[in-house]
Order: C-alpha cells, then structure tokens, then sequence
C-alpha cells in the first residue's frame, strides 16, 4: 500500500496519513459519480472540499463510511484498513463521524441529554436515559459544551435552539464518540454570518485534536476555516491549494466559481 500511497499523490511522512482514496470510481446507471478519485487527508488536518452539485462531493463521503460501495480503487484507513469492506456502523466503530446538512438533534429533549444520549451510545432513547454516568462522564459533557458553546443552554430543549445552536450541539454529540475522523456536510448552510463564523472557529479549534473534512458551497466560510482546499469537477480533483489558489486556477472559475 505504500507504494500506491507515493503514486501521483502528496508525499507524506511514515504514519502521517489518516485517510486516502486511490484511483476511486462509481456510476450510478452509466453516470460516473466518481472519476478516478485521488485525495489524501493527513492526521489532525482540517480540509474543506468544493465544488458544483453534482461534483460527487456526497459519493465521496458515502464512500469513505460505507454507504457506498466503488467499482474499484481504494479507500484506505489508518494505511491498514480497507473501508471498502466496511459498512456504515463499522466505519463509526472506527472512529468516522459523519455530520448531515440537516441537524439530527432530540428536539424534545434538552440540551444535556442530549449528550447523555450521545455517551450512552447505542442503547436506544429510554435506556439511554437511564444509563448510570461516571463521573469522567459528566467531566466529559461539561467539556464538550463548553467547546460547542452550549453550556449556557444546557437546560434548554434542543427544539428551541436556532438552527446555528443545533449544528453546534451536533458536533458536540459527534465529538463525544471520539472520532478520529468528522466528515461534516455544509455546517453553514442556513446560518447567519455570526453564526457561520462561529463555526469556522470551533472546527479551526477541533483541528490538530480531529482530522476534519468539510464539504461547502459559501467561499466566505471556506475562507474563514484558513486550509487546503480540494476542488472536485465530475468526480475528479480539479485542484488543490489555499482558496486563493485555487480561486485563480482558470479551470476552477470557469466550472465552479463562474467569475
């Protein structure tokens, strides 16, 4: 696997790769989603991807979790894991977390339990609930809403907080699992530009503790999160760099950033 790491791609250090995608490819009813795909993401690295709809910037991410098969190439985890052999619940279980576009929060529930629910882990709501917290559990809560900036909030329903507070109070739930990895789905999407800002800060502030992947449309954002950015066009790296960059790669105006 090493010798494929080191083809075409970004050479890195022994160990320094978290995740890499060689040469992946996936059509849906003759339309190649993905078009041998190459993309290398390093320990703790925070990278935004880009791109227009249908630049298989989804596929990507079902790829890497399992939900998602591709027709061929490799998607490799940790150098020894083939996640081609994993499905959803056990790529979880390897430490990827996934963030949807739509918060999945337990409106009817508070803020706090929220996260019992997400330390409990999979038990189900009621026994969850009643699930016996240590007391590095409830450390580990106070710690998690302080970096989401939920503390204030703690007593709230999670159905009350503006769907900014939600995102936030997702990730939190996410962070509690531990992951190695979070994939995170257009975090700025409805947001307000306080908000949006606010959370470039936090997932700036995750990077180097988590390895981060955030697929986004709003440049601003982008420009806030201050990382590499993968452009994808058809399935395929465009390019790659800082935004400014990419920004002035002719291709990359003329396909995505259309100025």
């Amino acid at each position: 696997m090493n010798e494929i790491l080191n083809e075409g791609a970004e050479p890195r250090g022994p160990g320094a790769t978290q995740l890499y995608l060689n040469g992946v490819n996936r059509s849906f009813d003759g339309y190649k989603a993905i078009n041998d795909l190459s993309i290398y993401i390093a320990k703790g690295e925070l990278r935004a991807v880009v791109g227009p709809n249908g630049a298989g910037k989804t596929t990507m991410l079902d790829i890497i979790t399992g939900k998602t098969r591709p027709d061929s190439g490799e998607v490799v985890w940790n150098n020894t894991i083939d996640l081609t052999r994993i499905d959803e619940a056990g790529s979880a279980r390897l430490g990827i977390g996934r963030k949807f576009q739509k918060p999945t929060v337990f409106e009817t529930l508070t803020v706090y339990d929220n996260f019992v629910l997400a330390i409990a882990g999979d038990r189900g709501v009621p026994a969850s609930l009643f699930y016996r917290l240590t007391g590095g559990h409830r450390t580990k809560i106070d710690e998690l809403m302080e970096t989401v900036r939920m503390t204030a909030h703690r007593d709230r329903l999670a159905g009350s907080l503006s769907h900014g507070q939600k995102q936030w109070l997702e990730i939190g739930m996410l962070l509690a699992q531990d992951p190695q990895l979070l994939l995170v789905d257009e975090p700025a999407a409805g947001m307000t530009d306080a908000e949006t800002m606010r959370t470039a800060e936090l997932l700036r502030s995750l990077k180097g503790k988590h390895s981060i992947v955030v697929i986004e449309h709003d440049m601003d954002f982008v420009r806030a999160l201050d990382c590499k950015v993968t452009v994808l066009h058809r399935g395929h790296v465009l390019a790659e760099g800082s935004l400014d960059h990419v920004a002035a790669n002719p291709e990359v105006v003329e396909v995505y950033l259309g100025r």
